[in-house]
């Protein structure tokens, strides 16, 4: 079920970000009166699943779903149709346009994707508003990942900044490590601040261990409910307990319990916790995947949650910024995918469907279609032909120099393109593949 709803997400986020993608191209060539042939959700080798005509625009939604295309004609695309381009150019085509406006053509589909995600955005912070956990407001300080502990860093800690950058969430702290390449951290311990040196390779180390959380919020493990049949249950654990220990290590906050819990899979270990002021300990068998069937309490009861809400008006100027981070963010990740460690990161349609969550949230897929459609709005303008960027790049060209490149030039650089893309596609998807029989 849950891997249904992640793909069912994906599909309709997918949809939604192509339809208007497509829609763009169409948009723009219209307004130039350049004949727009097909108009297709998802590709069609060979049959459609439903196609209809309207005017001189064929509708219609293939069978493949690896995007969606317009057929836009004079216009060598990926469908590699050149019987038209041995006539001379007609009024309505691509080709007879001025480089301007086929320029105009070809951004039309980045350009809409680019705004949607910032409308979506918009409506995000107007409709739920913004929560987010201030740095004073983790009682208990962040658990950190085992390449933070080599650093120095200890649980409990927080981190106040990142080079100069003054850390106010835990995303802060990630996002800088990730992509700034800092040199320091500053740290506060107690009522002590120090400096820790940052590795010069660190943010390798980070993508090749395929840290996800490199620092979490530290909260107590207080038992909210046990579930039937399983070990806790069996072992007489009971909600309310505050579990403090495992085999007699102290672990008295939540991931560092569940840490600990992990070393005795498929084994049995004692469990220490207080129920009120009695101190208990009870021998407990670890099923095989590290779990013991106890659902712990909510976060929010030791974490301070602020929320901010945004009027119509005003969620308009943060939604823009949220976006333009958020953008500016992706494009300094993409750099570490030119790195050994960051091709290994490279993920399919399964990495992107890991991004929606299992269980229907309209928050958290507007959220997800909001970024991708920053993603394909910053893919698509990437200068390799067979995209749409390819194409802009060769009209700049023709702009600037005055000189057309041949059509039979560009049919051999959309056909590379295309070897490419298609090379890519089954590499990101073969990482996917890889990883989950890796598992």
């Amino acid at each position: 079920m849950e891997f249904l709803i992640k793909a069912l997400q994906l599909i309709l986020s997918l949809s939604i970000l192509v339809i208007l993608h497509e829609f763009g191209h169409f948009l723009f060539a219209r307004l130039f009166k350049t004949r727009v042939e097909k108009f297709y959700l998802f590709f069609n080798p060979g049959f459609s699943l439903f196609k209809f005509k309207k005017g001189e625009t064929e509708y219609g939604m293939g069978w493949l779903p690896l995007g969606g295309y317009v057929k836009i004609s004079g216009m060598i695309d990926e469908s590699m149709d050149k019987e038209q381009l041995k006539s001379p150019p007609q009024p309505w085509e691509f080709r007879a346009k001025p480089a301007w406006q086929r320029l105009f053509i070809m951004i039309g589909g980045v350009l809409v994707n680019f705004i949607l995600a910032l409308f979506i955005f918009w409506m995000i912070l107007f409709k739920w508003g913004e929560s987010y956990i201030p740095l004073e407001g983790s009682k208990y300080g962040y658990s950190y990942h085992a390449l933070g502990h080599e650093i120095g860093l200890q649980d409990g800690d927080f981190v106040l900044a990142v080079d100069s950058f003054k850390v106010t969430t835990i995303s802060d702290l990630t996002h800088h490590l990730f992509l700034e390449d800092p040199q320091y951290l500053t740290v506060k311990r107690g009522d002590s601040i120090f400096q820790l040196k940052v590795p010069a390779d660190f943010s390798q180390r980070l993508l090749s261990e395929r840290v996800k959380q490199f620092a979490r919020y530290r909260i107590p493990f207080v038992v909210d409910s046990v579930a039937k049949g399983m070990p806790a249950a069996e072992a007489g654990i009971q909600k309310g307990d505050s579990l403090v220990a495992v085999g007699g290590i102290e672990v008295p906050f939540f991931y560092e319990f569940v840490e600990e819990l992990n070393k005795y899979k498929g084994d049995t270990t004692t469990i220490s916790f207080y129920r009120g002021s009695d101190f208990i300990t009870l021998p407990v068998r670890v099923n095989q995947s590290g779990k013991i069937g106890i659902i712990a309490r909510s976060p929010n009861n030791y974490l301070e949650v602020k929320d901010r809400k945004f009027g119509f008006f005003e969620a308009f100027p943060a939604g823009i910024k949220k976006g333009v981070n958020l953008l500016i963010g992706y494009v300094k990740q993409f750099r570490l995918v030119f790195t050994k460690e960051g091709m290994r990161q490279v993920g399919g349609f399964g990495t992107i469907g890991n991004l929606f969550p299992a269980s229907w949230d309209w928050l958290s897929f507007w959220t997800t279609t909001a970024f991708l459609s920053l993603i394909l709005a910053f893919m698509n303008i990437l200068p390799i032909p067979a995209l749409d960027g390819g194409h802009v790049l060769f009209l700049l060209f023709e702009i600037f120099t005055g000189r057309k490149p041949s059509e039979k030039f560009m049919e051999y650089a959309q056909l590379a393109g295309m070897i490419f893309l298609i090379a890519l596609l089954l590499y990101a998807n073969g990482n996917d593949l890889f990883r989950w029989l890796s598992q």
